[in-house]
C-alpha cells in the first residue's frame, strides 16, 4: 500500500490469484489431514488466504475497511488459534494422546471443560457465529464486496464450507464418540487454564462485541493514509 499505491491494479489481481490458492490448498491439505496438529497448521495456510482477500479489498474499494478487516482478522486469530494449541498442551499435560483425531475421541467425558474450550475455538476457526472468526470472516468478505471482488469473496465462502467440514469433524469425534480406556487423574494447571481462560474470552468477546475493536483498527488506519 506505500510502495506499490499506482501499481495497485497490476499487483492487485496476482494477490487474489494467491489468496485463492492460498485458502484452496491450505484447506484441501488440511482435509486430508488424520494429525490434528498438521491439520491446523495447514489450515493456518488457508487463513493466510482469507487475509489476503483484505489486502486486495483495500486497493480497489475503501483501504481503511479492507486494512482494519486484516487487523482485526490477526487478533482474532489470534486468541482463537493460541486457544487451540493451549488445549493440545494441556492434554499432553494431563497424559492424554493428541496427535490424531482419534485421540480426541470422548473428550467431552473425559475433560469436558476442555472439549468445551476446544469446540468454541474450532466453532470460531470455522467462521461459525457469535465467535471472533465469524466477525473476522465477514468484515473481510464485506470488504471485499464494497471494493468490488465479488469472486474472492464467493470463493472464500466456499472454502469456509470447506473448512467447517474438518474442523466440525473433530467436534463430533469429542461430543458423539464414547471415549476408550481409563480416564486419568487431572493434573493441576491454573496458570495454562488461565492463559486458555483468556483465549475464549478474546475470541467470545469480539465475536459479540466486535464493532469497537473494527471501529479503532479503522480509525488508526485512516490515521496513516
Amino acid at each position: 500500500m506505500e510502495a506499490m499505491p499506482l501499481m495497485s491494479q497490476k499487483w492487485e489481481l496476482l494477490v487474489g490469484i494467491l489468496a485463492v490458492a492460498t485458502m484452496t490448498v491450505g484447506n484441501l491439505a488440511a482435509l486430508a489431514q488424520s494429525n490434528l496438529k498438521r491439520m491446523l497448521a495447514f489450515s493456518s495456510i488457508a487463513h493466510v488466504g482469507y487475509i489476503l482477500i483484505g489486502l486486495v479489498a483495500s486497493s480497489g474499494g475503501r483501504t481503511d475497511r479492507g486494512i482494519s478487516a486484516v487487523m482485526f482478522y490477526l487478533l482474532a486469530y489470534t486468541f482463537m488459534n493460541i486457544g487451540a494449541f493451549a488445549i493440545l498442551i494441556y492434554m499432553r499435560r494431563e497424559g492424554m494422546k493428541n496427535e490424531t483425531l482419534d485421540d480426541f475421541t470422548g473428550l467431552s467425558r473425559r475433560a469436558p471443560g476442555a472439549a468445551i474450550a476446544m469446540l468454541v475455538f474450532l466453532f470460531s476457526l470455522a467462521g461459525i457465529p457469535p465467535t471472533a472468526g465469524f466477525a473476522a470472516k465477514l468484515s473481510i468478505f464485506y470488504a471485499a464486496i464494497q471494493g468490488g471482488y465479488y469472486w474472492l469473496a464467493i470463493i472464500g465462502i466456499l472454502n469456509s464450507a470447506v473448512a467447517a467440514y474438518y474442523y466440525l469433524r473433530v467436534v463430533v469425534i469429542m461430543y458423539m464418540r464414547e471415549p476408550v480406556g481409563e480416564f486419568p487423574p487431572p493434573v493441576s494447571s491454573p496458570l495454562l487454564w488461565a492463559g486458555i481462560a483468556l483465549a475464549l474470552a478474546g475470541t467470545i468477546l469480539l465475536g459479540i462485541l466486535p464493532g469497537g475493536v473494527l471501529e479503532a483498527a479503522r480509525t488508526s488506519v485512516i490515521m496513516l493514509i
